[in-house]
């Protein structure tokens, strides 16, 4: 199977990702094609070989045009990679990285990236990390992540660094992403709102959501960017040592930083998985799990919480019959939702219902892998969701928003546009 290691010897950054995925061999050419269609201007990408701590790899910066893109950095520089914190961290940026002082939010990114002309499978991604960051900022900062605005990685050369992370996935054929343990250096940071410890607020607050561990060395440094650390949250399906990892190629992603204590470096291994571990290729990821038992909660209040849950984010809401004590029916009220958001649902449960307690437990997910497609029916052009797994498809299925607008579109009965998809999506793969 096919699988990408990443050795988190130095930290990890979206420009040391990017660089780290070229030297395995992602095509720089390519990778600029692929970008151009976010149709985002003001900007060139500069891939430079170089050296690292006496280890050779791929520098990759994004210099916006018209800026001053070759100022020396300050002493407290990371990797050379924006933060994600609202309101900047300024002194975190590398000289190659220039950044728009406007900011964006969430939302707008969402829009951005969903209105380009990039794979389904790449927006999907890439909203997904940016969506990390929103959650934990949000957090931090008591804003919904909607609201969120990120300073910093709302600009150009942010954007196009996530983008382009999953662009150079997919251009390696979405290989399974594994890493090692994440290793956080020690010591203090400065940003526009003072001095912070490291870690960075939002690097934990986005590894914790994910339930990855986090070890502290004696570089006195940052090594993980919140960026990084989202990347590592979504992409990556288990944290452990190599284990079955025959090397095809090995590549390093180059940092900014002449570290004391190790090279700021990230180092990628592209090769096949065998044994146990790599029976299949499903995704993984934990979520909370959050149950109640109601007897005494009318219908209206019921169907007002489920709503009520599911626009504050939960990831699924829903109620079964049961039987309870004294013969009495009643209902079994499930919340699923991100780990790092059980106490926020669980109180949300307490205050929208009947209920006196909360039972919450952790439950790991074996997902399908998702890609899209579309297919012309009679009435338009429909999405289909496609799951895969060790490159079959399994299960297909019409998106219900992109029937929908076609039903609204053309005047069509919703189960008819969706029956036309399914039909024409079986044609489609049997020819």
């Amino acid at each position: 199977m096919k699988t990408l290691y990443l050795d988190l010897i130095g930290g990890i950054s979206g420009d040391m990702f990017l660089g780290a995925l070229i030297d395995v061999g992602v095509d720089a050419g390519r990778l600029e094609k692929e970008l151009r269609k976010l149709r985002v201007e003001g900007y060139h990408l500069h891939v430079a070989r170089g050296q690292k701590g006496n280890i050779a790899g791929v520098k990759f910066d994004v210099h916006l045009e018209g800026e001053h893109a070759h100022a020396e950095p300050a002493e407290e520089h990371s990797h050379g990679h924006s933060h994600t914190h609202p309101h900047s961290h300024a002194s975190e940026h590398s000289g190659t990285h220039s950044h728009h002082v406007h900011g964006r939010t969430f939302h707008q990114i969402k829009e951005l990236i969903g209105g380009s002309e990039l794979s389904e499978w790449v927006k999907e991604k890439a909203v997904a990390i940016f969506h990390r960051l929103a959650v934990a900022e949000g957090r931090i900062h008591g804003l919904p992540p909607e609201e969120v605005e990120f300073h910093e990685v709302g600009a150009v050369d942010s954007i196009v660094d996530i983008a382009g992370a999953c662009v150079g996935l997919e251009l390696l054929g979405k290989p399974r992403v594994l890493a090692g343990a994440v290793i956080e250096g020690n010591g203090w940071m400065n940003c526009a709102h003072g001095r912070f410890p490291i870690p960075a607020p939002a690097t934990l607050a986005v590894l914790g959501a994910r339930g990855i561990p986090l070890s502290q060395c004696a570089e006195p440094n940052e090594m993980v960017t919140p960026t990084g650390a989202a990347l590592l949250a979504e992409l990556v399906e288990e944290f452990g040592p190599m284990q079955g990892l025959v090397a095809g190629k090995i590549g390093f992603g180059l940092g900014t930083r002449e570290n004391k204590t190790r090279p700021n470096v990230l180092r990628a291994i592209l090769g096949e998985s065998t044994g146990a571990g790599a029976a299949h290729d499903w995704e993984t990821d934990t979520v909370a799990v959050l149950e109640t038992n109601l007897d005494d909660i009318s219908a209206e209040i019921l169907g007002g919480f489920l709503e009520k849950a599911l626009a504050a984010g939960a990831l699924d809401v829903f109620h079964t019959p049961i039987q309870m004590k004294k013969n009495r029916p009643g209902v079994l009220l499930t919340v699923l939702c991100a780990e790092a958001e059980a106490d926020r649902f669980a109180e949300l449960m307490l205050r929208e219902t009947s209920a006196f307690g909360i039972r919450c437990h952790l439950a790991e997910r074996r997902k399908l892998r998702r890609e899209f497609t579309t297919v012309q029916t009679p009435y338009g052009e429909v999405t289909v969701k496609l799951g895969k797994l060790d490159g079959r498809i399994l299960q297909a299925a019409p998106e219900y928003e992109s029937c929908r607008q076609v039903a609204e579109r053309t005047g069509t009965p919703l189960r008819q546009v969706y029956e036309a998809a399914r039909g024409t999506w079986s044609v489609k793969r049997e020819t």
